[in-house]
């Protein structure tokens, strides 16, 4: 018996060795496919300690920030190739995945993405990503098939869901527009966080059906899109109706009849100051999201930096005013 218990033991262990080693080298063939002769970092000869784990992710990382995302690439896959830890693979992985999404290599984050999965399929943190790179691949179909395994892990989706839906709906040329209204009025009643994807998608459809679904008092959520709208999108009834929407158009030029009761401070400033003949100033705009506080000079209902939807708030400025009338969506 005691042979035998130690001939199983001796297998098992065997066994397990075997295990590891083909894992690992399938590990390796899979990152032979992102190594790149053109990473301008040379990690060929340079010998590994454990040491180096903590210092080199911290290198890495401030690569990806500042954009050297070839170079932060190179260190992920030098780790990786040298560390034996698996918990700490599929963090490096993870990283790897998300340096090239930040790249722009989506179809390499997918792939990385997908291999964690093969390993760690309850991984909410890459389910979430890997959504993120079908919704920029246009892939909405797949975007939504990821959420279904969010749910079954508890995970709150609706905002998710309706925000892929939308983007779906604005894409899609084989539903009519009267369709896409009725889709669009469905998810703002849902959801009422993509209020400003929803009116900003209705005016290019509908600029009628969009002016009834305007809240007055959520003028701050779409104060740009309201201030570039042009002359012909504008619905002069509605405007006329609340003392709000005339103080813009009033600073705007496009009605005559003095407000300056607008409840948005730059606004009135400016109504103020064309009361008393200042004509030649305007409002500029920058976009923030709350989450990370990063700001960008365009719109976004994805962040660019974190990732997070619906976290846009829109910062104005008074400035010089410009001959720029219109949104460009």
């Amino acid at each position: 018996m005691l042979s035998i218990a130690l001939v199983v033991s001796v297998v098992t262990y065997g066994w397990g060795i075997y295990k590891k080693q083909k894992e690992q080298g399938a590990l390796l063939k899979f990152l032979d496919k992102f190594d790149s002769s053109e990473c301008a970092l040379d990690t060929d000869d340079m010998p590994y300690q454990e040491y180096m784990l903590k210092p080199l992710t911290l290198l890495a990382k401030a690569f990806d920030t500042a954009g050297e995302y070839q170079k932060s690439v190179n260190i992920y896959v030098y780790l990786l190739k040298h560390i034996d830890n698996s918990s700490t693979k599929i963090e490096l992985l993870e990283r790897l995945g998300n340096t090239y999404l930040h790249a722009g290599f989506l179809q390499r984050a997918e792939s990385i993405y997908l291999e964690i999965l093969k390993k760690k399929p309850r991984n909410t943190k890459v389910l979430y990503e890997l959504g993120v790179v079908y919704e920029m691949m246009h892939k909405y179909d797949k975007a939504l098939e990821t959420i279904i395994p969010l749910e079954i892990l508890g995970q709150d989706t609706i905002m998710l869901t309706n925000h892929i839906k939308l983007l779906a709906l604005q894409n899609d040329m084989s539903i009519s527009i009267e369709d896409k209204i009725v889709e669009i009025k469905s998810i703002l009643k849902n959801d009422s966080t993509l209020y400003r994807e929803c009116i900003k998608t209705l005016l290019k459809l509908d600029t009628y059906q969009a002016w009834q679904l305007i809240d007055v008092d959520r003028l701050e959520e779409i104060l740009d899109i309201l201030w570039l709208l042009p002359n012909s999108q504008l619905d002069l009834d509605i405007i006329s109706s609340d003392i709000r929407l005339r103080t813009i158009y009033y600073v705007k030029g496009y009605i005559q009849k003095v407000s300056k009761q607008s409840g948005i401070f730059s606004v009135d400033t400016l109504a103020h100051a064309k009361e008393s003949g200042c004509h030649d100033a305007g409002l500029s705009f920058t976009y923030l999201c709350t989450k990370c506080k990063h700001t960008f000079p365009v719109s976004f209902s994805r962040c660019h930096n974190c990732m997070s939807i619906n976290t846009l708030k829109v910062e104005e400025q008074i400035a010089k005013s410009t001959k720029t009338d219109y949104l460009i969506y």
